[in-house]
């Protein structure tokens, strides 16, 4: 169902799903969402499964007319949402009528905003995901950011979601800022570097370099010292591992990475701290923390503890009424299809 038309881009706005998995092996990257904590939640919001395409605007958010009434959530950096000039607010659902009109007026806290809404984007999947990998132009609308003109559908597998506003509470919600603590858990070739080297890495402030994008978050700061040089035979390099290359500064590779690397990797970023990597800016501050397998666990299951948190704002709405309702919007659906 056509339900977007694309007024303008932004400044780098794809589509992104949770990844695109099974063809490493082949040299295609994963891909995906950088902030999959802000790409979860906003399909949840929606009542979408986790893993349905959105979109990913960053710092400059798009402009967007919506064709169709939907349900939509923002979750993700504060881009200074509106619709029709009206402040929207993130972290939870929202209804939009035929004709509105979503603009942004520019970052306020992080720099990558998500998009959900009910039903998913609906691209054609390629290697089973929705992603957007602009290198090789694979996945996406048409493997590229979105431009003026393009028009995007939205599947019909779901109706929108009825009878009530979604949210993520507040105390739930992440403030970014622009100073980044992340946890690492060393490894696996923190024994390629000298304890001077390690002591340097775990008590240093870098910075996030403007030459950062969806491949990698690159640090200028301290060198990290190596105590055999910084060549390794090549391997497989998971999302949040922190590389580092001859000069010494470390690279923490996301989304967009290569499968395989042959430099050094001294830790890897655990994925619960990912989001706010994701979030960090140009010229804001990052530091590690070292942390053992137990302590990642945790972090684990405090992230899910708060996605899990999402529920209706006010009374809970009739559940057999309202799925009634939407099985006869199903079935008007399919007849005009």
């Amino acid at each position: 169902m056509k339900a977007i038309d694309v007024l303008d881009g932004g400044m780098m706005t794809t589509v992104q799903d949770l990844g695109r998995f099974g063809y490493q092996r082949y040299g295609v990257p994963t891909s995906g969402a950088l902030d999959q904590f802000a790409l979860r939640a906003a399909n949840r919001l929606v009542g979408n499964p986790e893993g349905a395409a959105a979109l990913e605007m960053t710092a400059i958010g798009p402009r967007l007319r919506f064709l169709a009434p939907a349900t939509i959530a923002l979750t993700g950096a504060d881009l200074q949402a509106r619709i029709d000039g009206q402040a929207l607010a993130r972290w939870e659902s929202a209804a939009v009528e035929a004709g509105a009109t979503l603009s942004f007026d520019g970052p306020q806290d992080g720099i990558r905003g998500y998009l959900a809404v009910a039903g998913g984007i609906d691209v054609p999947p390629v290697l089973g995901s929705r992603s957007t990998y602009t290198r090789s132009k694979l996945g996406g609308l048409d493997g590229r950011p979105l431009k003026a003109g393009d028009t995007l559908d939205v599947g019909g597998e779901r109706p929108a979601l009825l009878g009530g506003t979604l949210r993520l509470p507040e105390a739930e919600r992440p403030v970014y800022g622009h100073a980044h603590e992340l946890r690492v858990v060393l490894g696996p070739q923190d024994d390629r570097f000298t304890a001077r080297g390690i002591e340097t890495f775990l008590s240093s402030e870098y910075r996030v370099s403007p030459q950062s994008d969806r491949m990698g978050c690159r640090l200028t700061g301290p060198t990290i010292e190596h105590l055999r040089g910084p060549d390794i035979v090549s391997d497989g390099i998971p999302f949040g591992a922190v590389q580092v290359s001859g000069d010494g500064a470390p690279i923490v590779l996301l989304a967009d990475r290569g499968t395989a690397g042959g430099y050094t990797k001294i830790a890897t970023v655990i994925g619960p701290d990912l989001p706010r990597l994701a979030q960090a800016a140009p010229g804001d501050t990052v530091r590690f923390t070292r942390v053992d397998l137990d302590q990642a666990y945790a972090a684990v299951r405090e992230q899910e503890r708060r996605l899990a948190s999402i529920a209706p704002a006010g009374p809970a709405p009739d559940r057999a009424r309202l799925l009634k309702v939407a099985a006869a919007v199903a079935a008007v659906s399919a007849r005009l299809r």
